[in-house]
C-alpha cells in the first residue's frame, strides 16, 4: 500500500506510522528521517538543507521534494510506503502526484488522524523531558514521575521544552490549519481520505486505522 499519514501536531503520527508500517510491511518515510539521513550522509540535497537551516531559513519545497522522491525510488519502497510529514502543503502534494504518475503508480489512501485542539494542547504542553537524557519523557497527566520534577530512570531534572509551551503549540496548530489542512481537501477530491479519531490507547487507534484502510491487522 502507498499511504500518506496526516494530522495535527500531537496526533501521534510518528507512533502510528511505526505501528502501521510494521503491520503493512512497508517502509515508514518521515520528513525528519529524510533530513537527518541526507545531512549526515552529506548528499547535495543535505548540504543545501543544512545551508538554509544554518541561515535560519525555511528549507524550500524543492529540496524536501527531492529528498522524498529520491527515497521513494529505493528498492524497499517498490511495493509500498507510508509517508509521515510529507507532503505538508499543496505544492508538495501536487509534486508527489506528478512523481507517482511518472512512475505509473498512485496513492492507495490518505489517513487523517483527528484530535480535538484542547487535547492536542494537553498532550504536548504536559510533556516533561529529562535534561540528562531526552529519551526519558514523562507527562503531567498520562505518565507522571514518582517524584515531581525528577526523572524515574536516572534522577535527572524534568523540564518543559520551549517548543512544548502552550503558546508555541497553538501557533503550530495554526500553521497546520493554514499550510497542511488544505491537502486533506485536495486528496478528498480524489476520494483518498479516510478520517479516524486518534483518541484512545495506541493499539486501539492502530486497529481503527487498519480497519479504515481496509486491511487486516497482522498477527
Amino acid at each position: 500500500m502507498r499511504i500518506v499519514l496526516v494530522g495535527p501536531p500531537g496526533a501521534g503520527k510518528g507512533t502510528q506510522a511505526q505501528y502501521l508500517a510494521k503491520n503493512l510491511s512497508i517502509p515508514h518515510v518521515s520528513t525528519g528521517d529524510l533530513f537527518r539521513a541526507n545531512i549526515s550522509q552529506g548528499t547535495e540535497l543535505g548540504r543545501q538543507a543544512q545551508d538554509y537551516i544554518d541561515a535560519g531559513q525555511l528549507v524550500p519545497d524543492s529540496v524536501t521534494i527531492g529528498m522524498a522522491t529520491n527515497r521513494l525510488q529505493e528498492a524497499d519502497a517498490a511495493d509500498g510506503f507510508l509517508l509521515d510529514g510529507f507532503p505538508r502543503n499543496l505544492a508538495q502534494a501536487e509534486a508527489l502526484d506528478a512523481f507517482l504518475a511518472e512512475q505509473g503508480i498512485a496513492l492507495d489512501g490518505v489517513l487523517d488522524l483527528e484530535v480535538p485542539e484542547d487535547e492536542i494542547v494537553k498532550r504536548i504542553a504536559g510533556r516533561r523531558v529529562c535534561r540528562r537524557d531526552s529519551s526519558h519523557v514523562f507527562h503531567e497527566s498520562y505518565n507522571q514521575p514518582a517524584r515531581e520534577g525528577v526523572c524515574d530512570v536516572c534522577g535527572g531534572e524534568l523540564y518543559q521544552r520551549p517548543d512544548d509551551s502552550e503558546d508555541t503549540v497553538r501557533t503550530r496548530i495554526e500553521v497546520y490549519h493554514r499550510e497542511t489542512e488544505p491537502i486533506i481537501d485536495y486528496y478528498r477530491a480524489q476520494n483518498l481520505v479516510v478520517t479516524i479519531s486518534a483518541l484512545g490507547p495506541v493499539d486501539e487507534v492502530t486497529a481503527r486505522a487498519m480497519e479504515a484502510l481496509g486491511v487486516s491487522e497482522a498477527a
